[in-house]
Order: structure tokens, then sequence, then C-alpha cells
């Protein structure tokens, strides 16, 4: 609670500093960020580091690829469970054959 209050405090002072300082001070801030966002060191710098970030997402992406089998969601959710695969083989979970039908019956309903 205590942070909550110290927040909302620093809130309410910006809000005030930020109203008392006008609508100058605000064109002169956003004249500046512009200025310094348009600097080709910065223009320079964002590209490496936007560069590193694509190599570093690849390299994840690589990772990750090598690890799933999966292709895709898609096909992740289409394949059947171990319980399912028995089912459609024939077979229990683990592997034995089994009685035909649900529960060692033949009732004829799946």
């Amino acid at each position: 609670m205590r942070y909550r209050i110290t927040f909302a405090a620093g809130l309410a002072v910006g809000y005030v500093l930020g109203a008392k300082a006008g609508k100058t001070r605000y064109e002169q801030i956003v004249r500046t960020a512009r200025r310094v966002a348009e600097s080709p060191a910065v223009q320079e710098t964002a590209g490496v580091v936007g560069a590193q970030v694509s190599g570093a997402g690849k390299a994840v992406y690589g990772r990750v690829a090598d690890r799933m089998p999966v292709s895709s969601l898609k096909d992740f959710l289409a394949r059947p469970t171990d319980e399912e695969a028995a089912e459609l083989s024939g077979t229990g979970p683990d592997g034995a054959a089994r009685a035909s039908g649900l529960n060692g019956s033949d009732s004829g309903r799946r």
C-alpha cells in the first residue's frame, strides 16, 4: 500500500510540474527527441541492434525447431494421445493385445 501511495504522489507531482511547464516546454522536448532519433549515430546503433536481435531470433528459432519434432501447432493437436494410438492399433497402452470393445466387452459402440 505504501508503494501505491508513493506512486500516486509521484504521478501527481509529475502532472503538476508538467502542466506548469506548458506547451512550449513540451514542444521543446518533442523537437529534441526527434533530433536524437534522427541522428545518424542513433540510426546506425538501431540498425546494429536490430540485426543482432534478428540473428538471435533466428538462432533461437533454429534451436527450438531442432528440439521440437512437430512442424506446427495444428500437427501437434492432430497427433493422437498414447491411449488413442493404442486404441487405433488394437493394443493396450502397455503394448499388449487387448480384447475388442471397451473394457473387454464387445458392445459394438465406441
